[in-house]
């Protein structure tokens, strides 16, 4: 793996009059962790994504740590240290909830250079190859994610252009892109998060290899896919990224079976109730509301299931198995793609299981089943189903006035609805 440096990319340092990072904008923790590096005489830089956020005057999610020690000397010096990761091995401290992550300079490597820096195929399976600060900053992915804010002079060190990228608001990835996605194919959906994250553009070089290249995501772990899966959709711009993955052909390598069901619904249903639902999931996240993968997989799939269990009751299999049959099947399709873990699959499929049960709107179980543990969800789902038109309106407008509604109340509308289906219920013809 070898990234050629541009010659008209030389480092630049930003005093601390040309940037807006000060000590207020990060945490103490980090800052614990900086400045005993420091005094341990290491060289120590906060770096990615929070150098990022803080010159875009945005809040970071979390602080990340480059120094020139490596992880067990970063152990020796923190009792709350603990050392993760083969691939690619990092230090993290601990502080109650807050981990500081720290990783050791890494430089670029062949694959062949020891144990440590292996590549198989193009792709990175381990990256341990230690180097210097200048190494570090181009074997990272996107130039504005390779910024470095040193504790000792509290200047902003910029090796790659990335200051110049965030004025421009422009994502650019370091290296020869089509090389870059093929040591890491996770990379091109860091390049939709991020670009959906920042409101960025992604520079030409970068963009046009995500139109052929989805097919390296087949490659990528199940597991590690979920843990991108939630960063895409649960950051609170699942809408714009959602967009981009379908703009870029990238979608249909991660939700195969979803992609399909969006094509052949031609009334445009499906797509309208996942576009609803990540819209609702942008607001609950905007709004600091929890979130559940199990939501967004259970919406993402419902169009799949659905059709499936069509299919078996076609085959004559009886009524009570179908939709577990189908529920069952794909649930294991899609984790053969993205892996989807247990705690979450059983919501998913009681979600989906409820749907039959409003839709019945037994009089005698529908108050029985406000009491469902997973009701709400369930009922979320059929609000937003009504919106997008796969379900009556009429039928949501029901539940809706029975959940508000008080003990007496609810009562006088299970007796209209058991009015109501008397009324219309078939009379027996005498017998002969």
């Amino acid at each position: 793996m070898q990234i050629v440096k541009l010659p008209t990319q030389k480092k630049r340092v930003y005093k601390r009059d040309e940037h807006h990072v000060s000590r207020s904008d990060i945490s103490d923790n980090a800052l614990k962790v900086l400045y005993r590096l420091k005094n341990a005489e290491y060289d120590a830089y906060l770096v990615g994504g929070g150098v990022r956020d803080i010159l875009l005057e945005k809040t970071p999610k979390d602080f990340d740590i480059a120094t020139n020690a490596t992880p067990e000397e970063v152990r020796s010096l923190f009792r709350n240290c603990r050392l993760i990761g083969r691939r690619f091995r990092l230090a993290h401290v601990h502080f109650g909830p807050e981990i500081i992550e720290v990783a050791t300079f890494r430089a670029q490597h062949d694959g062949n250079d020891s144990d440590e820096g292996q590549i198989v195929d193009g792709m990175i399976v381990r990256d341990n190859v230690y180097g210097s600060i200048e190494d570090d900053a181009w074997r990272r992915d996107f130039s504005v994610n390779s910024l470095y804010y040193n504790i000792s002079n509290f200047s902003i060190e910029d090796y790659v252009g990335g200051v110049e990228d965030l004025r421009k608001r422009r994502l650019r990835i370091l290296g020869d892109p089509e090389q870059r996605y093929l040591e890491d194919p996770v990379r091109m959906l860091r390049a939709v998060r991020f670009a959906a994250k920042l409101d960025f553009s992604v520079e030409e070089k970068t963009e046009a290899p995500l139109f052929k290249l989805g097919s390296l995501l087949e490659g990528v772990p199940p597991a590690r896919l979920f843990e991108e899966v939630l960063k895409l959709f649960l950051s609170g711009y699942a809408v714009k990224t959602f967009e981009l993955l379908r703009h870029y052909q990238l979608f249909p390598f991660i939700f195969p079976q979803t992609e399909v069901s969006i094509k052949e619904d031609s009334g445009g249903r499906t797509l309208d109730l996942i576009t609803r639902a990540l819209a609702n999931t942008d607001q609950r996240v905007a709004q600091g509301k929890p979130v559940t993968p199990a939501f967004i997989f259970a919406v993402f799939l419902w169009k799949s299931v659905s059709d499936l269990n069509a299919k078996y009751l076609a085959r004559g299999m009886g009524e009570s198995q179908t939709f577990s049959a189908a529920a069952e099947a794909v649930v294991s399709g899609q984790s053969r793609r993205v892996s989807i873990p247990r705690r979450f699959q059983t919501p998913m499929r009681e979600m989906w299981m409820l749907q039959e049960r409003l839709v019945k709107r037994a009089p005698r179980r529908s108050i029985r089943l406000l009491q469902h543990p997973r009701f709400r969800a369930a009922y979320d789902f059929l609000l937003l189903r009504a919106e997008a038109g796969d379900v009556d309106a009429e039928l949501a407008s029901w539940w809706t006035e029975l959940v508000h509604a008080d003990d007496e109340a609810r009562e006088e509308i299970i007796d209209r609805l058991s009015r109501g289906r008397r009324q219309f219920k078939r009379r027996r013809k005498p017998k002969v």
